[in-house]
């Protein structure tokens, strides 16, 4: 297939990111950008910029028939969605197919059959990975009620077609299930367009790991190890890091091949995540959900193998096959990422758009600093606060943490609040640096972190 003009149809560091990639692989792109986006970094870098609409998402990055327009009206041959926005729509996906456009990521049926979590549980199950306990459907409260006394409390009401943390309610017995059911369907309805809602045991001592998956179009898959992302502030991730810690190394692997089984199963074809829920007290895991997209915690994946994931989306779309075998994939060191956004932690995360009017990033070996931030950049209060991802590499995890403190340290913004402070605590904390988290222990300690920050 041929992909020699990209349409990278997003904004921030991730359309960054895929235009250096499509860079060094010497192919054109354009890039896509609101009114609000015109003078940002990705359309100073790309060989072109075209505007699909006012500054509001669902005026421009959320229409799929302007980004088509934007693609064909500039002769692109092909398209990447980055994450977020219309990035696993399959609506996108097929357009681009319809229109003899090259989609950079999975067909719109693997789209279409993870996206929905129902779906998904059923590829899984069919795949022979663990499952969490749970019901594939819960139709009213009244349903849920009865589905409980089986899965037992506490346990989790999810939305089948949810993401970013939308959609979920914690319920602990039976005299919340009615108000918590009716919440979460509605929320899932306003996010989502679907009410569609099932349940699943709660693990209270959970951490959250996560597979990175690569496969081509001639049935090569493989993985590239696994992440913790299980510091999290309202089920959006903060800290990520590659190779997950304090998991044994047999459950690792063992988690890691059936993520891989799980993708062949599908013929899935570039890359892509399965996150797993791992149980702390008894070392189980279960299958939790599949993004067909590049992750925004990538980084640290391609910081411990070497492997530039978007320049092999990019020849996996073009119908190359992988140049790596499964036995080729080596891991070194450890790294860690930094979520950076413009929001104050000290005024309960509130986000901070405005006037950049310093902007220093650390520099130094192991360090490096996806962002499209700059000094006299505005951030722009229509869309995620995501400014920067900081990674850092190091030998071991501590040496990696050590580094990460400085970086943040060496880390200076002007003008806006950013999670920074926050951050140099998070690392710094005792419990943090022995490992002893799970998905539950950053937001019992934002009320301490905020007032060591505030003083």
């Amino acid at each position: 297939m041929s992909v020699t003009r990209v349409l990278v149809a997003n904004r921030g560091e991730i359309a960054v990111r895929v235009i250096r990639a499509c860079q060094s692989l010497g192919i054109e792109t354009v890039v896509a950008v609101s009114d609000a986006d015109r003078e940002s970094m990705a359309a100073k870098m790309a060989n072109r910029a075209v505007c699909i609409g006012p500054p509001r998402s669902a005026d421009s990055y959320l229409k799929v028939e302007n980004v088509l327009a934007a693609a064909q009206g500039t002769g692109c041959d092909a398209l990447h969605p980055g994450y977020g926005f219309l990035s696993e729509r399959a609506s996108l996906a097929q357009a681009c197919v319809d229109n003899n456009i090259t989609f950079v990521g999975p067909s719109a049926n693997n789209i279409t059959m993870m996206g929905d979590k129902l779906e998904a549980r059923k590829v899984a199950r069919s795949a022979g990975v663990p499952l969490v306990p749970g019901s594939d459907h819960a139709r009213n409260p009244q349903e849920a009620a009865l589905l409980a006394k089986d899965i037992g409390y506490p346990l989790l009401l999810k939305a089948s077609a949810g993401g970013g943390g939308r959609g979920i309610k914690l319920v602990w017995n039976e005299s919340e299930i009615e108000d918590s059911f009716r919440t979460a369907a509605a929320e899932a309805r306003s996010a989502f367009g679907n009410d569609t809602l099932y349940m699943e045991r709660y693990v209270g001592n959970a951490r959250h790991i996560e597979v990175q998956i690569l496969g081509d179009q001639h049935g090569n898959v493989i993985h590239l190890g696994e992440r913790d992302c299980s510091l999290q502030r309202r089920h959006q991730k903060i800290v990520e890091e590659a190779p997950a810690y304090a998991v044994p190394a047999e459950v690792r692997g063992q988690i890691c091949e059936a993520a891989a089984t799980l993708a062949r199963s599908i013929g899935y074809q570039s890359a892509g995540t399965i996150e797993f829920i791992y149980d702390n007290d008894t070392c189980a895991y279960y299958f939790l959900e599949m993004n067909t997209r590049i992750q925004v915690e990538h980084p640290v994946t391609e910081m411990i193998t070497g492997v530039d994931l978007v320049a092999q989306q990019l020849r996996i779309a073009r119908g190359e096959p992988l140049p790596y075998k499964q036995s080729d994939i080596t891991f070194t060191g450890h790294a860690i990422e930094c979520r950076i956004t413009a929001e104050s932690p000290q005024h309960g995360f509130r986000p901070c758009p405005g006037l950049i009017e310093n902007w220093q990033g650390p520099t130094g070996p192991g360090i490096r600093l996806d962002t499209h931030c700059y000094s006299g950049y505005f951030v722009p209060p229509y869309y995620d606060s995501l400014l920067a991802k900081l990674i850092v590499h190091g030998a071991n995890r501590v040496e990696s943490a050590d580094a990460t403190n400085r970086a943040l340290e060496n880390f200076h913004v002007q003008g806006i609040d950013t999670l920074i402070p926050f951050l140099k605590v998070v690392i710094a904390d005792a419990d943090y640096r022995a490992g002893k988290v799970n998905t539950q222990w950053l937001e019992k300690k934002l009320e301490a972190y905020s007032a060591t920050i505030t003083g």
